[in-house]
């Protein structure tokens, strides 16, 4: 599959992406890697996202997940 969006990791391994040319934190250790079509998650922050047509594309905002230590 070819990704239409940009994304890249950064050292602290958190993921990244152009959507709409806006800069997105898609999320670290929930992000699917590697990314299929119809993969869906939610990041850290409570984003949705999901691939559809080759494109990663926000799709709501919900709770963000619990975290338990």
């Amino acid at each position: 599959m070819e990704l239409k969006n940009k994304i890249w990791m950064t050292g602290a391994l958190e993921w990244f992406a152009y959507i709409d040319d806006e800069e997105v934190f898609l999320g670290s250790k929930n992000f699917p890697v590697p990314l299929e079509e119809g993969d869906q998650w939610i990041s850290e922050a409570g984003d949705i996202f999901k691939v559809e047509d080759g494109e990663i594309r926000k799709i709501g905002h919900s709770e963000p997940p619990k975290r338990y230590w």
